[in-house]
């Protein structure tokens, strides 16, 4: 299987992922925080040094200021909903992923008021059409880095400085640029990075986390064990355990601990280069097939590892489907759980077919799929019998 829907769950991973899970499973195995036996030191300790190699990453002074999750959507709605209240204003992009829509949907029905700032049909948006959104009432910010359809890299620094001036706190979905742009949430003036630990940081599923800056207090969403300061009747005003109520994914927070050291190590800069090269050539290569549109930035330099096309008039799900029942290829055809994405751009009932790379992928993989993409089109090759068609 050729593997390029990176964008939902990297894979592979590398070795000393695995190799840190199956120790985490083999040698500690106990529930962090929760004792002060050998085991559950060893626990806490994995999960320490995680947080310690993201805040190095992420240019985060206090690792104490990470908190752990299931993934970015979690962090996202413990960021939303934790900080807006009823009457409050807030702006957004139109090329938002369903994580931040949905929510600011819910809390729209309690009075928190939306402003989707129009982007262009690159998925690119303009600082000043964000500032002409602010109001009085405004009190934060939401933006995407990078758009998981277009794979169009923000403008995350200006509009985090705008943010600042204005007094409004910056919430930044990094679900797409964690591990493959340099995230510094000092420079961008970040105040809530919400980030998945299972795509380019090469952590397994079920792992992610929220960055929440000094000074600035969210409603939790959750209650219950921290193992520590459990005579208070409720949440202990401390992070992280403020925010990490219950068990924590330990062997899945070790895997992901693995996977930043692993970046770290071969640098940001490197795996940068090698994925905007592969999205390079094929950008290139999709140009001389006849049929397909490209949507985005159609420049590597400025987007994430992600391109997104339409092959034709044809379905998306249709073309999903023969790459991966005909080609062996794996990519993500549908509306990506971005509806307001596909609306921003016109594909909204065509959806789009995704391709996207990742550190592992190779430059030989990209030649084999522009050749299957050249054959589907010029034998206009059907979908197979009995596939649904459909994109998600």
């Amino acid at each position: 299987m050729i593997y390029f829907d990176n964008a939902a769950t990297s894979w592979p991973k590398p070795p000393e992922v695995l190799a840190a899970m199956e120790h985490c499973l083999r040698e500690v195995g106990a529930n962090p925080g929760r004792a002060g036996h050998k085991l559950a030191l060893a626990a806490n300790r994995l999960v320490d040094e995680t947080r310690k190699e993201l805040a190095a990453l992420f240019n985060i002074r206090d690792p104490d200021r990470i908190v752990f999750g299931l993934n970015a959507t979690e962090a996202l709605n413990l960021a939303i909903k934790g900080l807006l209240k009823p009457g409050q204003h807030v702006v957004t992009s139109s090329m938002e992923h369903n994580s931040v829509t949905r929510p600011l949907h819910v809390l729209q029905g309690r009075g928190v008021e939306v402003t989707k700032v129009p982007c262009d049909h690159t998925g690119a948006i303009r600082v000043e059409d964000v500032a002409a959104a602010i109001r009085p009432d405004t009190v934060a910010i939401i933006m995407t880095h990078a758009s998981n359809v277009t794979g169009t890299i923000m403008p995350v620094a200006a509009v985090g400085r705008l943010a600042r001036e204005k007094g409004l706190r910056f919430i930044v979905d990094a679900a797409q640029t964690a591990g493959v742009l340099d995230v510094d949430v000092e420079a961008m003036h970040i105040d809530l990075l919400a980030f998945p630990g299972h795509k380019s940081l090469f952590g397994p599923p079920g792992t992610g986390g929220l960055y929440v800056a000094g000074g600035l207090e969210l409603t939790p969403l959750k209650e219950g064990g921290t193992g520590s300061h459990s005579d208070v009747p409720g949440q202990p005003e401390v992070l992280p355990e403020r925010y990490e109520s219950g068990t924590l994914n330990t062997v899945g927070l070790a895997g992901l601990g693995a996977g930043v050291k692993f970046i770290r190590r071969e640098g940001i800069e490197k795996i940068r280069r090698h994925e905007q090269d592969l999205t390079g050539q094929f950008l290139e290569g999709l140009k001389k097939i006849e049929g397909i549109r490209v949507y985005g930035p159609r420049d590597a330099a400025r987007q994430v590892p992600v391109v997104s096309f339409a092959v034709k008039n044809r379905p998306a799900g249709d073309i999903g489907t023969i790459l991966d029942q005909k080609y062996n290829i794996a990519c993500r055809a549908g509306l990506h759980c971005a509806p307001d994405a596909h609306r921003t751009l016109g594909t909204f009932e065509q959806k789009l077919v995704r391709f996207s790379f990742s550190y592992f992928n190779r430059p030989d993989e990209v030649d084999y799929a522009l050749r299957c993409l050249l054959e589907i089109v010029e034998k206009d090759i059907p979908a197979p019998e009995g596939s649904s068609g459909c994109g998600c």
